[in-house]
């Protein structure tokens, strides 16, 4: 009777072991690369946004001012003006702001605001984040890459 048993041993043997990491390495090298994709997936929808965004509020400035654009730099869409466009404060200036801030283009991280070098814009532009056509009212997001960058 006293017969000894071998008690089993706990852990895993290496082919156990090299089998989950090779699983673990499809999955990583499978998902990985959603996640850089779903990066450029938010840049696409926010400059989508902010573009859509920013173009209705020139058309409102320009409906409430008598068909009057914003200047170059769209300062009078984050300011309260008069009916001739003129900006300042007070009961003498019961329009806008229309956007509390012009927004950051997502691909550079630059909110200025500048003329294209042609229309409709085919190149970029150093140190700007939007392109605005003050004869048209056109706005652009400085990257010519964007399927969405011309109106």
């Amino acid at each position: 009777m006293g017969r000894n048993r071998p008690h089993p041993r706990g852990g895993f043997t290496l082919v156990e072991i090299l089998i989950v990491v090779t699983i673990m390495a499809i999955l990583a090298g499978a998902i990985i690369p959603q996640f850089s994709n779903s990066t450029n997936d938010a840049k696409k929808s926010a400059a989508a946004y902010d573009l859509s965004y920013m173009r209705s509020q020139i058309q409102t400035y320009r409906a409430q001012h008598g068909g009057l654009l914003p200047s170059q730099s769209l300062v009078e869409l984050i300011s309260q003006t008069n009916s001739s466009g003129a900006i300042g404060s007070g009961t003498s200036y019961p329009y806008g702001p229309y956007a509390p801030t012009i927004p950051v283009n997502p691909y550079n991280g630059i909110n200025t605001v500048v003329a294209p070098g042609s229309i409709p814009p085919t190149a970029t532009v150093s140190g700007a984040g939007w392109l605005y056509d003050t004869a048209s009212g056109s706005l652009w997001l400085n990257d010519t890459t964007t399927p969405f960058a011309s109106q």
